[in-house]
């Protein structure tokens, strides 16, 4: 018999120092959202399977969690991914002629992990811009995404460019069914040359030469000369390349210290983005931060298909790889019924200091509170002193 206690498999409960620092994490990366001009809504945990689903491909539909409302008898999914949320939110509750900045922070469930040591439950935050389809709001996102993991104290760091618009230019003309694209997709990914061969073996010689040089396409900015010369002259590509280009210069220019590198071969979320994405990554780390760039189709499923951008990142995780944060200062207190003591106690907490009353038999029991002074009583008033 299982036990009670137990939680299903990839779930785990949140103790108060993992706790504290990923509630401390949330707070200032939406406070430096908000600093953008970022409004922040809260999308429901649950939502009908078809709102939730649409337009986001196999992969998510796999990750989500599906069972049968008791109330209307439809089917209802728990959120994999909060982006199709807000999507909806722009295009109907919204419906915002200009430019909407919007950002969110929420629990989102997978039915399956995405890695052997992934949890199921994570706490997605994220930011979007949507009316804008100009590389300025790009670069938007990649300042936040970028300001956001420095204030978190990572670094130094990696920011890797691609878009989805080159394989797409090289793949123009070509017949392929949805499973081979998927395919040939997965292969340039993985950088699986052999793969890839055997899969392009059916596409004309220039395409089949063009997907292997893909494979080629990673590091510096060296990179974007090499697919100059040795993509074809296409103006999908050729787009491409220049906003990457644009994008880079401005993000050196302004993130001193962040290395900028390109992976034209890397097409994640190729179903999904439309033109250009990115990742970060921290020194060390082999798994990105936090994922982003265009997926301007995102709205078409609600009726309004505008340009979107934005990344989203999992709090927990970036807890876990950001560095220890110090404890809070505290005011240790005695408990007692004198009224002046509860007295000082409110109104030390209404100035904003963190006060700790010890209850009897446990006047150094603290856990995750730094107390460096405490509250005494002196000539009949209490007074704080230092420790």
């Amino acid at each position: 018999m299982t036990s009670a206690w137990l939680l299903p498999e990839h779930i785990a409960d949140v103790l108060p120092s993992e706790a504290r620092r990923i509630e401390e994490l949330r707070r200032k990366l939406l406070d430096l959202a908000r600093s953008y001009g970022f409004e922040l809504v809260i999308p429901p945990l649950l939502e009908h399977l078809e709102s939730l689903l649409s337009g986001t491909g196999e992969a998510l539909d796999l990750k989500t969690f599906k069972l049968v409302d008791q109330l209307s008898g439809r089917m209802v999914g728990l959120r994999a991914d909060s982006t199709p949320q807000v999507a909806r939110i722009d295009a109907h509750l919204l419906n915002r002629q200009g430019v909407a900045r919007l950002c969110y922070c929420g629990p989102v469930l997978h039915a399956r992990p995405s890695g052997a040591m992934a949890g199921r439950e994570l706490l997605q935050l994220g930011a979007e811009i949507y009316g804008h389809a100009g590389l300025e709001a790009d670069l938007e996102v990649q300042d936040l995404a970028l300001d956001g993991l420095r204030a978190a104290g990572l670094g130094p760091l990696t920011l890797d460019l691609g878009d989805a618009r080159i394989v797409r230019g090289v793949l123009a003309g070509v017949a392929l069914d949805a499973q081979a694209l998927t395919e040939i997709v997965a292969a340039l990914t993985a950088k699986d040359r052999s793969a890839l061969k055997s899969l392009s073996a059916g596409c004309d010689a220039a395409t089949r030469d063009a997907l292997l040089t893909l494979l080629d396409l990673y590091g510096g900015p060296e990179v974007l000369a090499q697919a100059r010369a040795r993509l074809p002259q296409r103006p999908a590509i050729a787009a491409a390349l220049d906003d990457l280009a644009w994008l880079s210069r401005h993000v050196a220019s302004a993130h001193e210290g962040v290395d900028i590198g390109f992976d034209l071969a890397d097409m994640s979320g190729y179903a999904y983005y439309s033109g250009v994405r990115f990742a970060v990554y921290a020194a060390g780390s082999t798994d990105a931060l936090l994922r982003g760039g265009r997926y301007d189709e995102v709205g078409a499923v609600f009726g309004r298909n505008r340009p979107a951008v934005g990344f989203s990142l999992d709090v927990r995780a970036l807890s876990a790889a950001s560095p220890a944060t110090p404890l809070k200062a505290a005011i240790r207190a005695p408990w007692a019924e004198d009224a002046g003591l509860r007295s000082a106690v409110r109104a030390l907490r209404a100035a904003g200091e963190t006060v700790v009353c010890s209850l009897p038999g446990h006047e150094h029991e603290t856990q995750e509170f730094a107390c460096d002074r405490e509250l005494v009583s002196t000539g009949g008033e209490w007074v704080v002193r230092g420790l």
